[in-house]
């Protein structure tokens, strides 16, 4: 699609500059922000946390609180009507049923004590007039159109009955309701498992196609956009540094920070030693060489000449179901037989979609859930079965690196004493003292000032919590690190930083990785094997490059073929 055949604007945007003011403080957050979105089309802002990205989407909602918010623009105007001389009266009109938005996470989004065909109903009691068993028809209808499954079900269920593909797409249901000649997705896929994440992508192209929608589509993934815009605009620290059709802007990118980004995710085509990060590419650093076949078979030759580190022997785990009236009691199996070894500094990929086991078989790993039957067997000791207090020694030894880092930090707790606290319960280090500096010495390693030792969690980035989450895990020198999604709400940017991390830690110090993922390009760069999970079940075990380039099962087929495109 040419600009010359979107003939119609519905968003124009000139010189818009926005702070947040905090008492006497005020913090510009966007600089001269120029852009403009046309009828029909499909236009995507790319860019790390704290561009400027969702802020932008959200002015044009009328999102921001004005009470401390300082918004400016030579021309700011959404479907012919100037937002800064809008009223609340007017955006509560006008939001919903001329522009919309599908926000990021839907479970937060989502009401829990409503189902979600009532909430979904809400929307059209709001802007139309239609009675109650029209609204619900309509839902029904909508559900129908986004393709959940048994739409009469989904109605009566509340969203934590159901998956987050499918919160999701009760969100787009919502989002459409009304048929807005605007819809904004902010990250509508990112936490989401590839083959869902395809889907709605798909979904949302089809929809804008029958409705005539323009859709801005805000992402941190560049090839992700790829497939799905027409346009697409760059953001960086504020300020918009690239515009351009989706083709010319990977084709011939003109900025060394868009260079980057495209850079920085994995390529799957070829193998690096290390990833680029933007920094390498503002410092226009020497890029790290490709690993060659040769060197790769090397190291694994020596890697599996070894005798396993941990061995699993047909792992079981059933989950009791709700017991029936003169019923026999039924299970739900979440691991069926899993049987597998993981050799001495070896990273092991577990992929597969939410629900197929992998996250329950790598907590039976650390102890965290019980196995129902099969072994455990970690340097020759058959775990399954053990009790805490027989646990408790081991946990020095295997540890996790957990998907949200603010979650799994004590907010109440300085990072440097969070990190010192196991330290201190499994005796490493003499003193106070001496683990503070202990401390001190791995933030560095880990790419953090020693002075953040005093900071509390809220104070960082998601990127740097992560590297927290990380010097926690490597502070107690253990040999097994489970990372269970722990890059998967990460900028590609910052991903690559984490990742580039972990390799470097598990060369110096020779750790093992079980790496959980729903991100095959990422598990294919960074992993040695691949085990593919399916229906609680090993689907295929196999050399991260030779499973991702000949796979044998047509499931591990279906997740590479969702992979975005370089």
């Amino acid at each position: 699609m040419t600009r010359s055949s979107l003939n119609r604007l519905h968003v124009d945007v000139k010189g818009l500059e926005v702070s947040f003011i905090n008492g006497q403080e005020k913090t510009q957050v966007l600089f001269q922000v120029d852009f403009q979105l046309f009828e029909n089309e499909i236009l995507a802002i790319v860019g790390e946390s704290g561009s400027g990205k969702s802020v932008t989407s959200k002015v044009l909602m009328g999102l921001l609180p004005a009470q401390n918010t300082s918004i400016y623009a030579r021309k700011l105007q959404v479907l012919d009507k100037d937002v800064l001389s809008s009223d609340v009266d007017d955006w509560s009109r006008f939001r919903g049923s001329e522009i919309s938005m599908i926000f990021q996470e839907p479970m937060s989004s989502l009401n829990p004590t409503q189902t979600c065909g009532k909430q979904a109903a809400e929307i059209l009691k709001i802007h139309t007039k239609l009675n109650t068993a029209s609204r619900k028809k309509t839902i029904l209808d909508l559900f129908e159109k986004v393709k959940l499954p048994q739409p009469q079900v989904i109605y009566d269920k509340y969203p934590h009955e159901i998956s987050g593909g499918q919160m999701q797409r009760v969100m787009i249901a919502m989002a459409i309701a009304c048929k807005p000649k605007i819809l904004i997705a902010d990250e509508p896929t990112t936490a989401l498992d590839v083959t869902v994440q395809k889907e709605i992508i798909a979904l949302l192209k089809d929809l804008q196609q029958e409705y005539g929608m323009s859709i801005i589509f805000i992402s941190h993934d560049l090839s992700l956009v790829r497939n799905i815009a027409d346009r697409i605009i760059v953001m960086y620290q504020g300020k918009v540094v690239e515009t351009n059709t989706a083709l010319e802007l990977f084709d011939n990118p003109q900025q060394q920070y868009t260079k980057a980004l495209t850079a920085a995710r994995p390529d799957v085509n070829q193998r690096l030693k290390r990833l680029p990060t933007i920094a390498d590419f503002v410092n226009k650093k020497t890029q790290a060489g490709l690993q060659s076949p040769v060197e790769r078979k090397i190291l694994h030759d020596r890697l599996y000449s070894q005798q396993p580190l941990l061995q699993l022997r047909d792992v079981i785990k059933d989950y009791p179901l709700k017991k029936e009236l003169f019923k026999s009691q039924q299970y739900y199996r979440a691991v069926d037989g899993v049987s597998l070894d993981l050799y001495p500094g070896e990273s092991l990929g577990l992929v597969g979609e939410s629900g197929c086991g992998k996250s329950t078989l790598g907590n039976m790993i650390l102890g965290l859930l019980p196995a129902t039957s099969g072994s455990i067997i970690y340097k020759g000791q058959d775990l399954a079965g053990w009790s805490s207090s027989q646990w408790r020694p081991l946990r020095k030894s295997i540890q996790i690196i957990f998907q949200d880092p603010f979650a799994s930090l004590n907010p109440k707790l300085k990072i440097g004493d969070a990190i010192v606290e196991p330290m201190k319960r499994h005796g490493i280090g003499t003193s106070h003292r001496d683990r503070r500096e202990k401390v001190e010495q791995l933030l560095m390693t880990v790419g953090l000032d020693p002075d953040f030792y005093d900071r509390y969690p809220h104070e960082f980035s998601g990127g740097q919590r992560q590297r927290i989450g990380i010097a926690r895990a490597v502070a107690l020198a253990p040999e097994l690190i489970v990372c269970d999604e722990s890059v998967s709400a990460l900028d590609i940017s910052v991903q690559a930083q984490v990742l580039n991390l972990l390799n470097q830690l598990k060369e110096e110090h020779g750790f093992t990785y079980i790496f959980i993922s729903h991100d095959l390009a990422v598990v294919k760069y960074f992993c040695d094997r691949v085990a593919v999970m399916n229906q609680g079940k090993i689907e295929e075990l196999q050399e991260a490059d030779l499973l991702y380039h000949n796979p044998q099962k047509e499931y591990t087929k279906k997740l590479i073929a969702a992979v975005p495109s370089q």
